[in-house]
């Protein structure tokens, strides 16, 4: 997503502290790490752990890189460690107060989290998603408008842009040379679309910037 690499490339600045939720496919560590940052990645899985470490090297960025085994929900790390945290469809899989407390604990107070995630309203995505059960996990539940909402007890400050609802129908012309025109005609119609704020939730996917942490949180 555009927007989401173009924050990320203004937030991640050379020597900038940053932790990245999740290493698997779509990983920004590698970008981050070739801006200057000193990047930290954590997974749950220690094959995702070992392959974004050889990419690292592969890419010549590895003394820029450290990537660990680590539950999100519960990390190892101090208090006020990063200047930025992101990921890429992983708050889904996890609980989310207890994931939004470890943000909030984890960044700087002059920090910023950003993350992409899939929205649940949507009943075209969801049918799609109930054909396609191969393609999920057990513990993945797209973000609804309260999950959204639960953000705000643990930031004083929380943004949120929508993106792709009828951008979806070009998928099926993606290698054809209608793909890119189409796109980005589609593209402009969603963002009129979701200058109506009850037409938001029904994204596919939704940008999610955080910032100001609460030096207390709810529970």
């Amino acid at each position: 997503m555009d927007r989401f690499a173009e924050l990320l490339a203004r937030s991640g600045a050379a020597g900038e502290s940053v932790l990245e939720y999740g290493c698997g496919p779509g990983s920004q560590a590698f970008s981050l790490a070739h801006q200057g940052a000193q990047v930290t990645g954590i997974d749950i899985s220690d094959v995702a752990i070992a392959q974004a470490t050889e990419r690292a090297r592969a890419e010549g960025v590895a003394e820029r890189c450290r990537f660990e085994v680590m539950n999100a929900e519960e990390t190892s790390f101090d208090d006020d460690r990063f200047d930025l945290i992101c990921g890429t469809a992983i708050l889904h899989h996890l609980d989310l107060d207890s994931a939004y407390a470890e943000i909030a604990r984890l960044i700087k107070p002059t920090g910023r989290a950003l993350f992409v995630e899939p929205m649940g309203h949507n009943p075209a995505i969801n049918a799609y998603r109930r054909r396609t059960p191969e393609m999920r996990t057990e513990d993945e539940h797209p973000l609804l408008a309260p999950d959204l909402e639960l953000t705000h007890g643990y930031f004083r400050k929380a943004e949120f842009a929508y993106f792709n609802l009828l951008t979806l129908l070009s998928v099926p012309l993606r290698n054809t040379r209608a793909f890119d025109p189409i796109l980005a005609a589609l593209q402009a119609v969603d963002r009129a679309i979701f200058r109506i704020p009850a037409a938001r939730k029904h994204a596919w996917m939704v940008l999610i910037s955080l910032s100001e942490p609460r030096a207390s949180h709810p529970g």
